[in-house]
């Protein structure tokens, strides 16, 4: 019998109805054996996350505000649900334990990760699997780095003794055992580290959509990407595809298991599947397109500056210095442009600016604000001939100025700038052009 983790998102586990669809997910096929939960999301507009709570609890406290009427509304939803599911299943040691921590000071990521502990104890009660605890087996090191390898040697040796079993994703712990979380999509994460630890044949992501979609179904009515490669997917998630957290693809990557993002409310849908496999496909030049807004292009001009040694890393160091990520660095003969995320950058710009005036003496520095980034991704791109043409000829026809090209040597992507205000318009012509 093969192996599948299945991780279900907040909006799969937000009330009975979504956990009784959950629990005939998982019923339905044997090899589904450990199952990854998130806390859970919205029940409905309005609502609130069940993580949302204990964070205002938490805030409440640093404030010195009551904060019991907020933690009994969590204590009352995870009640509720037990009473739903029929569940003979006492937590209230489990909620005290929660209020002493909060008054004696407990960290953020401890108050905030009692989502997903208590989310999974109930789901494994509901399925008649053993609940494992994340705390000792996810381990970070004392800077709060998670150790890869420690970890899935813990895991493994572990869940060598659940046949089936349900974790809490979202957080581990530090070596004087307190615990750590992961960023946002920390679940995904934590997915993917059991997938890994337990040799799964396949590691299935449960959430609302029933796969990727070549774009932002807000913006432009697009098609489903049935099949993708971790490279392409991680081009993507980088560029705001959010479906599935980007840093979930690497222990899946490393293990060579394939991800399958399903949907838990169309559970027959095929979903997207994810695989280390390229396949370019003779009737698909582009897999995805994907971009955010609210970017920052410095662009610097200096006579002769490829002779300078040495430049442009002096350029990305008085940044970083800074402590702003550069996200893309197109240059030319004489020029340079460094891309910024504009809200990292708050309040930075003008010291930037005039530190590199003051230390590499370019003849001009231009700050471009209100940029859109938009990456058309594809493995297939770099096989056919006149692809860039196209894109750029179709943006032209729509008066589309773009501000910024940024072209990864694999070709696997193309990266533009256009204003703000043409992003939504941009990605509707890229679409229209190519599908």
């Amino acid at each position: 019998m093969g192996i599948k983790v299945a991780k279900f998102g907040g909006t799969s586990v937000a009330d009975v109805i979504q956990l009784a669809k959950l629990k005939d997910i998982v019923t339905k096929d044997e090899e589904r054996r450990y199952v990854v939960v998130s806390a859970p999301g919205k029940r409905y507009e309005g609502d609130s996350k069940i993580t949302d709570l204990l964070f205002l609890c938490k805030t409440h406290i640093e404030h010195n505000f009551p904060f019991e009427q907020v933690l009994q509304v969590v204590c009352d939803r995870y009640t509720a649900v037990c009473v739903g599911l029929g569940l003979e299943l006492d937590l209230s040691e489990h909620f005290s334990k929660i209020r002493r921590k909060l008054v004696e000071g407990a960290s953020e990521d401890y108050i905030v990760s009692r989502g997903e502990f208590l989310n999974a104890i109930v789901i494994a009660k509901y399925l008649g699997f053993d609940f494992v605890d994340t705390a000792g087996l996810v381990l970070f090191d004392e800077n709060g780095k998670f150790l890869e390898e420690e970890t899935n040697e813990a895991l493994s040796k572990e869940l060598r003794n659940h046949e089936r079993a349900v974790l809490p994703g979202f957080y581990g712990t530090l070596p004087n055992k307190k615990i750590k979380a992961f960023t946002r999509g920390g679940s995904d994460i934590t997915g993917a580290i059991v997938a890994r630890a337990v040799n799964a044949d396949v590691y299935e992501n449960w959430t609302d959509v029933s796969g990727l979609m070549v774009a932002d179904p807000r913006i432009v009515k697009s098609d489903l990407i049935e099949r993708l490669s971790y490279k392409e997917l991680r081009e993507l998630a980088y560029m705001g595809s959010g479906v599935l957290h980007e840093d979930a693809i690497y222990p899946a990557r490393i293990a060579n298991i394939p991800i399958n993002i399903k949907n838990t409310n169309s559970p027959e849908d095929p979903g997207t599947m994810i695989t280390s496999e390229e396949e370019p496909s003779l009737n698909r030049i582009i897999t995805g397109i994907a971009g955010s807004k609210d970017f920052t292009v410095i662009a610097i001009y200096k006579n002769m500056m490829a002779t300078e040694r040495g430049f442009i890393r002096r350029v990305l160091g008085i940044i970083e210095d800074y402590g702003v990520l550069t996200e893309h660095c197109p240059t030319g003969i004489d020029n340079v442009s460094v891309v910024i995320n504009t809200k990292a950058a708050e309040g930075k710009i003008d010291d930037i600016v005039d530190e590199i005036n003051r230390k590499l003496n370019p003849d001009t520095v231009d700050v471009f604000n209100d940029i859109a980034l938009i990456a058309t991704v594809g493995c297939g791109m770099s096989q056919r001939p006149g692809v860039s043409a196209k894109l750029f000829t179709a943006l032209a026809d729509a008066n589309i100025n773009v501000r910024m090209i940024d072209q990864g040597s694999s070709e696997m992507n193309i990266i533009i700038g256009v204003s703000n205000t043409d992003f939504e318009q941009a990605i509707r012509v890229i679409y229209n052009a190519f599908l």
